[in-house]
């Protein structure tokens, strides 16, 4: 009797996502999540939102090695992206429809859940359309258990917490 077929490997349904809050010339969060052995990376100039009202702007910037997920420290002066870094959230995150997600954010389309420690539940992204703008989505809440409209951002680049963070280069040499 021959063994059994081997299965095809599935491909992984959680992946890891982080959002860093990054003091460069202006306070920003970068939500990055874990796809195609990188971490695809949007700044978000006002942060996330759990209030599904609050539609975020999401401005997609290059992919991140996935050695960047913990970084944390203080980008030298000079350097892009000068200033510092600290990890707000982590976890994992796991697609709607896991059928090619590359294609999903080609056509600018991508539904998730997220398990981090703030940002729980499903969000959506989606890519603004028009002329210069194919770089800008947004990055919205949708209504679900988590889903909270007195929701404020918690900030994690206190003074107590940057004063802990030393000089470091990213492992990408930007942010």
């Amino acid at each position: 009797m021959s063994p059994p077929a081997a299965s095809p490997p599935r491909a992984r349904s959680h992946r890891h996502f982080v959002v860093h809050e990054h003091a460069a010339r202006r306070r920003h969060w970068d939500l990055r999540l874990e796809l195609g052995g990188a971490l695809k990376s949007w700044a978000l100039p006002r942060g996330p939102s759990l209030n599904p009202a609050e539609k975020r702007l999401a401005v997609q910037v290059e992919d991140h090695p996935l050695e960047y997920e913990d970084f944390e420290g203080i980008i030298p002066p000079g350097a892009y992206g000068a200033g510092p870094v600290a990890v707000w959230d982590h976890g994992t995150w796991e697609p709607i429809d896991a059928e090619d997600l590359e294609a999903q954010l080609e056509q600018g389309d991508l539904s998730f859940v997220l398990h981090g420690r703030f940002l729980r539940g499903e969000f959506h992204l989606t890519r603004l359309r028009g002329r210069r703008r194919e770089h800008d989505w947004l990055l919205i809440k949708k209504r679900d258990e988590y889903a909270d409209p007195e929701w404020r951002i918690p900030l994690a680049l206190t003074p107590q917490k940057v004063s802990q963070l030393r000089v470091r280069v990213p492992p990408c040499g930007s942010a």
